[in-house]
């Protein structure tokens, strides 16, 4: 006796937006991570960004990308429990994941300095969403072309 089983097709659902605004979706994907010496090593050298926290440092460089990017320092020295370090990164990426809509264009990188592995996680949530803030003020506003086609232009 033979059996077929039908499988059906997935169902794509697709939400039509009125206005087409950029959304920026809230995961925390590959692209979304700087992965590389060379991703690190610009933002370190460059940065067009810096935010000063309580024991942590935020360098920022613009990426051109339509999605920002982060990448994590966090040293033994700085803090000396893998469970305190681990514990850190898991807070600092669910904050940017959740944040990440108002960071488009960054390539961020967050340095822990000694200390940070004594707050306490809402204490650190709240001071990622000030940090957070202070970063999407700094992002430089792209220039916008001023020039005006044929009037008073040398086609007139």
């Amino acid at each position: 006796m033979l059996f077929c089983r039908a499988v059906a097709p997935k169902v794509v659902r697709v939400w039509q937006f009125d206005n087409p605004v950029l959304v920026v979706s809230q995961d925390f994907s590959r692209e979304k991570r700087l992965l590389t010496p060379r991703h690190f090593k610009a933002v370190f050298d460059s940065p067009t960004g810096k935010v000063p926290g309580k024991n942590l440092l935020l360098l920022a460089r613009n990426n051109d990308l339509d999605h920002p990017r982060l990448g994590l320092v966090i040293g033994k020295k700085s803090v000396k429990l893998s469970v305190e370090r681990n514990r850190l990164k898991r807070l600092m990426r669910e904050s940017f994941r959740l944040h990440q809509d108002s960071l488009v264009g960054w390539d961020i990188v967050i340095v822990a300095r000694k200390g940070l592995g004594d707050v306490e996680n809402p204490e650190l949530i709240q001071h990622f969403g000030k940090l957070w803030k202070r970063l999407a003020r700094n992002k430089p506003v792209p220039a916008v072309n001023t020039e005006t086609v044929g009037v008073g232009g040398p086609d007139a």
